[in-house]
């Protein structure tokens, strides 16, 4: 399957309601041919809802699910032409690989020839070419997952879903696997939807994001733009590490400046769309430099809370005029200790200025 061939997947006005609680209400949402958009959220936000409404698993309370030009909305999960890997793998542990892969094409009543050469081509696809005659327990976690994925691949599906299939593997393989995973979606060009509450492997493995909240969209966008343009603060501390802030946003006529506690930041000319007066920043973690030595007037002083020692860097809680601060910094600069005075220097264009609030 190529880009070509990939279809568009479109939800209007889709609602799914349970009794009198409704976990999905009027939403309208485009998932791109030929990528692959992740679902993110917290547990409840109807990510994974979402995902079996799009595959038939789930019957729309209200609104149409399209798959390039066809409604597909009254279809059965059988006459969607979805494939879909989900978190426990489902395998049969009484089969082995060549015929957990297969299964779907034996219930299709396909040639024993023609499902041998396609098993052979997707596990080739999956980098599991010899593993035909192994069951699933000789087979490492990933393996596993691969074979999973295989399973979906081999019928072509015109759509792929993935329910958190990484959530079973240790944090190590999961880094490879998530690799593995976007270069299968790119390689095959099929039109996937991936549900995660797991942020670093949304960003790893995505063409763009969905931040879901409560059962409403909170921003869709690439993974860059999220994290460097969130619209809102849930957005800013779920994608990534955030200190949100208050401040006030000052206009004048060389330009605006932003008052945060003691600190005042001159924007110089940075266009700024928000409004004179009480905003809210994102700060990220990385955008800070800690150093001794500083103008109260134009750096963020504070006092070590405390630290924490995690490897590659140090953590650091700061408190701050405008509230306890994080920040990180690498074990071979000089570290400080609780009760410590710092200064937290940063470049004014790193600056996340959230958009105000809407409504």
């Amino acid at each position: 399957m190529s880009r070509n061939t990939s279809i568009q997947v479109t939800l209007k006005n889709i609602s799914k309601h349970f009794g009198s609680v409704r976990v999905i209400d009027n939403l309208d949402i485009e998932f791109k041919a030929g990528t692959l958009t992740t679902l993110l959220g917290p547990s409840g936000c109807g990510k994974t809802t979402l995902l079996r409404l799009v595959s038939g698993l789930e019957p729309p309370t209200g609104g149409e699910i399209w798959f390039g030009e066809q409604d597909v909305s009254q279809f059965s999960a059988t006459q969607r032409d979805v494939g879909m890997v989900f978190q426990s793998y489902a395998l049969f542990p009484h089969m082995n690989v060549e015929k957990n892969v297969g299964y779907g094409l034996t219930v299709l009543k396909e040639t024993k020839e023609k499902i041998r050469d396609a098993v052979s081509r997707v596990l080739e696809t999956v980098n599991l070419e010899g593993f035909q005659k192994r069951y699933p327990d000789e087979l490492s976690g990933g393996q596993q997952q691969r074979v999973a994925v295989a399973r979906a691949l081999v019928l072509e599906p015109k759509v792929l879903l993935f329910d958190e299939p990484l959530s079973n593997i240790d944090s190590k393989l999961r880094r490879s696997m998530r690799d593995d995973i976007r270069g299968l979606q790119q390689k095959t060009g099929i039109t996937s939807i991936y549900v995660t509450h797991d942020q670093a492997e949304a960003l790893s493995v995505s063409d763009e994001v969905v931040v879901m909240n409560d059962g409403a969209i909170e921003q869709q966008g690439t993974p860059r733009d999220l994290y460097q343009r969130p619209n809102s603060a849930f957005v800013a501390n779920f994608i990534g590490d955030s200190n949100v802030v208050d401040a006030i946003l000052v206009a004048e006529e060389e330009g605006s400046a932003i008052v945060l506690g003691e600190t005042r930041i001159d924007l110089e000319k940075r266009k700024v769309e928000n409004r004179p007066g009480k905003i809210k920043l994102s700060l990220r973690p990385e955008m800070f430099q800690l150093r001794e030595t500083g103008d109260e007037k134009k750096h963020v002083m504070g006092t070590i809370a405390h630290s924490a020692y995690v490897g590659a860097v140090v953590e650091y809680f700061i408190s701050t005029p405008v509230g306890e601060l994080f920040t990180t910094a690498p074990v071979s600069e000089e570290q400080y200790a609780p009760g410590r005075k710092v200064f937290l220097h940063f470049h004014p264009d790193e600056l996340i200025i959230l958009p105000e609030t809407r409504g």
